[in-house]
């Protein structure tokens, strides 16, 4: 079962995307003289002005390099940058801030894993359990593992609506099993796999689990203790962050028996010629000077989405999803793929319109104001899975209204009067 909120939480604190808007400057601007439409957040997310300011004043009065000097500035970076951790630890209710490295994105994050922990820990034979749906940043590490060490990977199906084949899963975990890799939500798809389910089955033959949450974390509340998956990464762009952000979860005992795979400056404790000892967590993880302010800026988009709560986040995506199916699922000629029950999805929405190039699509939306993605998604097994190579997405977040989805459907039926 998908993740479903709390209907009194939710109804308590209901968002109005009309104001939130107002905090995001871009959102003001015309596209070819209408009003931008922003239905790309899968991709990427916009910015809130508290995000902006932070990066500018860290610039403006904080500039300088952390954990290297004793004065003033070094000292505030320092210390901003690690709050920025303990923010990120609370929003996704990690044990200690410890537990929390920051990355460029989430494919940082998996690359981390596949090479601190995989490259080290698994040998020819040893088994790898994914899913079909993965995104290539949770696929192409293990596949270039596969050339390296040997191991074995096992794909689980999805059933024709794009839902995952949990009686495969069952059967391709094995004791032969190291490590079970999954989506949490899929950006192709927006399905939402049942991860608690799939940690206690890795864990059941003694498994590592490492989940791939860069379309979830942004969207649904996370608690990484009750999914007690030791892996989990997610990206601070596609949540109000800046680019070049991104962070790692994993479990402590695990990042002190792995060993980094960057090294240099501020990851180590003492350098001799004789060898080398490592930093401390989080920072035996973070090598050379990190992106300070983008960081510390990330830490402000957390700030800004727990002051609206998770539960209100998803509770108003909810609402736009189920309009936005039963609008789309109404259109002669428009294919939507994946599961057309909101229950099992989140409001990531990929469909194709009969005679019309998704890449068609997407430049007459784009004259209408309206910015949709088209292509392949980073997902291409999965595509050629179920039967297409390209599609069109629209993907909603916080501040998208249901004028939105409504202008969304009148540029689907212009192009269809053009290509007709």
């Amino acid at each position: 079962m998908a993740y479903v909120a709390k209907p009194a939480q939710a109804k308590a604190k209901e968002l109005d995307p009309h104001r939130i808007r107002e905090d995001f400057p871009i959102l003001q601007r015309e596209i070819h003289g209408k009003p931008l439409a922003y239905l790309d957040n899968a991709a990427t997310t916009q910015r809130p002005k508290v995000v902006i300011e932070t990066l500018t004043r860290f610039y403006e009065r904080h500039n300088a390099n952390v954990h290297r000097a004793v004065h003033t500035l070094s000292h505030e970076a320092s210390v901003a940058y690690e709050n920025a951790h303990k923010k990120v630890a609370k929003f996704i209710n990690a044990r200690s801030w410890r537990e929390i490295v920051f990355t460029r994105n989430a494919t940082e994050a998996l690359n981390l894993v596949a090479y601190a922990w995989g490259f080290w820990n698994l040998s020819e034979g040893d088994e790898v359990v994914l899913t079909i749906m993965e995104h290539h940043s949770n696929l192409v590490p293990w596949l270039m593992l596969r050339e390296r060490r040997g191991i074995v990977l096992q794909f689980v199906d999805v059933d024709d609506r794009g839902r995952l084949r949990l009686d495969q899963l069952r059967e391709a975990i094995t004791p032969k099993t190291k490590l079970v890799g999954a989506i949490h939500a899929s950006n192709v798809l927006g399905t939402v796999n049942p991860v608690q389910e799939i940690v206690e089955e890795a864990h059941r033959v003694g498994a590592l689990t490492v989940i791939d949450a860069a379309q979830s974390a942004p969207h649904i509340p996370i608690d990484v203790q009750e999914l007690d998956c030791d892996f989990l990464a997610a990206s601070g762009h596609k949540m109000l962050g800046p680019t070049g952000t991104g962070f790692l979860y994993a479990k402590r005992e695990l990042l002190e028996q792995m060993d980094p795979f960057l090294h240099g400056g501020d990851m180590i404790a003492t350098v001799t010629l004789e060898g080398v000892t490592w930093n401390e967590l989080p920072w035996k993880y973070e090598a050379g000077t990190p992106s300070i302010a983008d960081g510390i800026a990330l830490g402000a988009a957390v700030e800004y989405l727990l002051d609206l709560g998770m539960e209100a986040v998803y509770a108003h995506e909810r609402k736009l999803l189920e309009y936005a199916l039963e609008r789309l699922l109404s259109l002669e000629g428009l294919v939507v793929y994946g599961p057309h029950d909101p229950e099992d999805r989140l409001g990531v929405i990929s469909f194709n319109v009969e005679g019309v190039h998704p890449h068609d699509l997407a430049g007459i939306l784009d004259e209408e104001g309206i910015a949709v993605r088209s292509g392949h998604h980073c997902a291409q097994p999965l595509m050629a899975r179920l039967g297409m190579d390209n599609t069109a997405r629209a993907s909603f977040y916080l501040y998208n209204t249901e004028d939105e989805i409504d202008r969304l459907l009148e540029g689907i039926q212009k192009a269809q009067r053009l290509f007709r």
